[in-house]
């Protein structure tokens, strides 16, 4: 998939509606060979996933022996509406508290009281943290009103084939 391909499906405004939430599923393949799926909050800078983790979790070690990773975004309604992403995590340790951490979480239904604490407690917690930053290579937006699954597509296809036959 080339990078204008990628582009005009992130840009429809389904996918936008996707980048603007909270929660994303990384899935990333363990030291031991076996996937994992994690939920993660995350931010869309407009070009990568930001997402942000503790310096001790243990995805790291697996996304530094194997940093090719794919994401999932979508909604709890009907019908569904889905963003898959397949791209390369690159890993960036910081000092201190990475903004688009604070920001990511700023969506979360907190009272200003609660904000406060929250932060607080971060801070506190937190030396340092690492952000997982990805590039989307491969992008595929399915909303069930314009776009499906492959599988889906395919025997739409093959019952359309049977009816004219």
């Amino acid at each position: 998939m080339g990078p204008d391909e990628i582009t005009e499906v992130l840009h429809r405004p389904y996918s936008q509606e996707l980048l603007a939430r909270d929660v994303t599923r990384l899935a990333y393949v363990a030291k031991d060979g076996t996937p994992r799926t994690v939920p993660i909050a995350f931010t869309w800078n407009g070009t990568q996933i930001v997402m942000c983790t503790s310096t001790n979790a243990p995805k790291l070690s697996s996304l530094r022996h194997n940093p090719m990773v794919a994401l999932t975004i979508d909604t709890e309604v009907h019908p569904p509406k889905i963003l898959l992403i397949r791209g390369r995590a690159e890993l960036d340790v910081v000092d201190g508290i990475p903004a688009e951490y604070l920001q990511i979480n700023g969506s979360y239904e907190m009272t200003a009281e609660q904000r406060v604490h929250w932060e607080a407690e971060v801070r506190s917690l937190y030396d340092g943290m690492v952000r997982i930053v990805v590039t989307p290579t491969w992008a595929k937006l399915i909303d069930f009103e314009t776009t499906l699954p492959s599988a889906v597509e395919e025997l739409i296809r093959a019952r359309e084939e049977r009816q004219r036959a």
